[in-house]
């Protein structure tokens, strides 16, 4: 497409770690917690929960250095008790602030203790923890809770989730931090800050008004009393399904916050796996299974969902070594395959500062293509996935004319939570004429500490003579919409009219922060309409691109419309402000309505004409 940064989407990191796996949840979820092996652990009761007025349970627990800390020696003072994990993303999140608080002089006498109960934490784990944020020197020790006994005495479920007990070790408030995060997404400032407003009664002697919330976050890795004799086991079904549909993001040095590959690992995040596939969360796929066959459908089979809950319930056993399937091969860090060539944004590490709102950051690459360069695969590889939300890369020569009949052309590949590399089939090919500059569009997104990021960008080439056709991404937008203020599904509407026939390979919808839903329905030329595409409960936080499992043809006179659906109202958890009116542009409290296709001509053959113009 004829690349114009103003229409180039600015993607929010509403909770870190989201892409591929980040376990965030409505604690109003059924509870899935099973029996312990532990002859002094409990089966978790919501209605059984540690209530306000409470005693302090009694723990005596290690740290990673072995050094162990009882409950009497917190005598006298105020008592922060928060359960974390070491992977759990919204953890991640909240734990940059510890510091701030801890060493808040208004503060000085409350106590700090973190208890991780999650079964595929070890001791090596946590230090490494507090290590890398920033924890060690503060007076916080982090404790290891083996077989979940004390979290079970807290009825403790999920991290982050704290308990705040007074002087007297009477329990004034449970629940979460605050209420900044929902499930996938995030309000630029919270409205409520529930554990330091009750903090602060609690030092002042004065009653806690908000005692008790619900806990949103990861669920605690207990340990299950597993069924061997169960016909569903880990090495058998689970672990097939784990290859299928899941360790593509969730293995070493990829995109999603914690590794799938092993036992050990998966049964600490069972219950947590059974809910989010339960409520079609994981993996993250949108599309109406009733319109349209896309060949990277992500979601899973309801034979793969029963085996799932079926695991869980018989307490995730094992299995027999023998049955687990071979290992999976991936190209090490790249999804395409090792690239003919990477081409990094810049020589020198960007700095990314620890807080604040970053502009969009425009590196202009000169690749010393000498020749015309026939791109079959392109991935952006993110050099930091802590700061970087998402990459563009586009050929920069915004006075180059269209090439090839209609198909525009300078967008090359992107890459954003949940979006797919560029891989075009065979014959197929994007065109970066010699001479040409790339241009990296990068979007950042401060985590509380300062970063570097050095991203870059992959391709794979084919041959010239290989081409049979080149292919181009178009956009249908609407930029003169206009949002009132609470409406909660204001339509907008887009369309386009291709004018030769033409082949749709993917489509790729986007909207911003009140996106709802979204449709692309084919108007052919002899009266007839197909939907390519319904998504009916947009997400935000993975920007999916649907891949049609053969290229879709559309005959010269077909009218591609889009329809978006928009929800300002307060209803919308992530509204950064439902009392605006809302217009288009770049930043993520704006708005945007744009469908893009990668498209080519259907009549067009490069390796028999010769001839790169004759559409």
């Amino acid at each position: 497409m004829r690349y114009r940064s103003s229409n180039v989407c600015p993607f929010y990191r509403t909770i870190t770690g989201l892409i591929c796996g980040s376990l965030v949840t409505l604690v109003s979820t059924p509870n899935l917690s099973s029996a312990q092996d532990s002859p002094d652990s409990v089966v978790v009761d919501p209605t059984a929960a540690l209530e306000i007025g409470a005693p302090l349970p009694e723990f005596d627990l290690p740290d990673a250095g072995g050094q162990r800390f009882k409950s009497e020696q917190f005598l006298n003072k105020p008592l922060v008790i928060f359960f974390f994990g070491t992977e759990c993303p919204l953890v991640k999140l909240y734990v940059a602030d510890l510091p701030k608080l801890a060493r808040n002089e208004n503060f000085k006498e409350l106590q700090w203790i973190g208890i991780n109960a999650n079964q595929h934490d070890s001791l090596a784990e946590i230090q490494q923890f507090s290590k890398s944020n920033q924890l060690d020197g503060l007076p916080i020790p982090l404790l290891k809770d083996p077989g979940n006994v004390v979290a079970d005495r807290f009825a403790a479920q999920r991290t982050p989730e704290v308990f705040l007990f007074d002087a007297n070790h009477r329990l004034q408030y449970r629940g979460a931090i605050d209420d900044r995060y929902h499930y996938g997404q995030q309000k630029p400032q919270p409205d409520h800050q529930y554990l330091l407003d009750a903090i602060k009664s609690v030092l002042n002697d004065e009653s806690v008004a908000v005692s008790k919330t619900d806990a949103i976050g990861c669920l605690i890795g207990r340990r299950l009393n597993a069924n061997e004799a169960s016909p569903v086991t880990y090495s058998n079904q689970i672990s097939r399904i784990l290859q299928r549909r899941c360790l593509n993001c969730h293995r070493e040095g990829e995109v999603a916050p914690f590794s799938l590959h092993d036992y050990d690992e998966v049964v600490g995040w069972a219950e947590m796996i059974q809910e989010v596939t339960a409520q079609r969360r994981m993996p993250p796929w949108h599309a109406n299974p009733q319109h349209g066959a896309f060949k990277n459908d992500a979601s899973l089979t309801d034979l793969e969902l029963e085996q799932i809950q079926q695991w869980v319930a018989a307490g995730a056993p094992a299995g027999n070594p023998a049955d687990l399937p071979a290992p999976l091969e991936f190209a090490t860090g790249w999804q395409i395959g090792q690239p003919d060539v990477v081409i990094p944004m810049t020589k020198e590490p960007y700095q990314v500062p620890a807080t604040g709102v970053i502009e969009y950051q425009y590196f202009v690459v000169d690749p010393g293509f000498t020749e015309d360069k026939w791109i079959q695969a392109a991935e952006c590889r993110i050099g930091n996935h802590a700061v970087v939300h998402h990459i563009i890369v586009a050929i920069h020569d915004e006075e180059q004319q269209p090439a090839h009949g209609q198909v525009e052309s300078e967008w090359i590949t992107a890459t954003a939570p949940g979006s797919p590399p560029l891989i075009l089939p065979t014959g197929y090919a994007k065109l970066v004429p010699a001479g040409s500059k790339l241009l990296f569009q990068m979007h950042y997104t401060p985590n509380g500490t300062a970063q570097t990021d050095i991203s870059s960008v992959g391709f794979k080439f084919i041959d010239r003579a290989q081409v049979k056709r080149v292919v181009g991404t178009r956009e249908i937008a609407n930029t003169k919409f206009r949002i009132p203020p609470g409406a909660d599904n204001h339509e907008v509407k887009a369309e386009f009219r291709i004018s030769k026939n033409a082949l749709i390979l993917s489509l790729f919808p986007h909207m911003h922060l009140r996106g709802k839903s979204f449709r692309y329905t084919a108007n052919y030329p002899d009266g007839k309409s197909e939907i390519l595409l319904d998504v009916p409960q947009f997400d935000f936080n993975w920007q999916n691109g649907y891949e049609f499992s053969e290229p879709k043809l559309m005959p010269a006179g077909t009218v591609i419309q889009c329809v978006a659906h928009f929800d300002n109202s307060e209803d919308n958890f992530a509204n950064p402000n439902p009392n605006k009116t809302v217009r288009w542009g770049d930043q993520t409290w704006d708005e945007m309505m744009i469908g893009y296709i990668n498209m080519a001509l259907a009549d067009q053959d490069l390796t028999v004409t010769n001839d790169d113009d004759s559409n």
